[in-house]
């Protein structure tokens, strides 16, 4: 059994950190991609983004089907949008349906709500042994350093 990173990133700031994961694991990764767009400046931004975590949004994904079959452990990664992982996680979580996975979280935010943000997934993750969660603060803005944490945390969780 292997290992596969999935994420959603807005901004960039979880691709940087689910592609320093997955390179120090060398392990598969699959980018979350949706129909919805998002505004990508100013208050609508942080509006539209809200919204949508609360009234549960679920956009449709436009990958190509994944066997989940395949991977014994899954790495999750989000930004933390008003507290909560984002919609299209959300929609990952939904369409799976995921039991009796090895699970890690990993997100990116811009000053909070992050441990809010894991217990809402862990709730949504029932049936699944949770092996450790990270988050990370704007990590694009000192690349070194969440790039060392991001890489030693996926380390532990090799060790698992």
């Amino acid at each position: 059994m292997s290992t596969l990173v999935v994420y959603f990133s807005f901004d960039g700031n979880t691709r940087f950190i689910a592609e320093t994961i997955a390179k120090t694991m060398n392990v598969d990764i699959i980018e979350l991609k949706t129909s919805k767009q998002y505004p990508a400046e100013g208050f609508l931004k942080f509006f539209w983004g809200g919204k949508s975590v609360i009234f549960g949004e679920k956009p449709k994904l436009l990958n190509d089907p994944i066997d989940l079959n395949r991977y014994e452990t899954i790495l999750i990664g989000t930004p933390v949008w008003a507290g909560s992982y984002t919609p299209p996680v959300k929609s990952f979580i939904s369409q799976y349906k995921l039991q009796r996975k090895r699970i890690a979280l990993f997100a990116s935010h811009a000053g909070g709500g992050a441990e809010k943000c894991f217990a809402k997934l862990k709730e949504s993750l029932p049936g699944n042994e949770f092996l450790g969660e990270i988050a990370f603060v704007n990590p694009r803005k000192n690349p070194e350093d969440s790039s060392k944490k991001a890489a030693s945390w996926a380390s532990d969780i090799l060790a698992f």
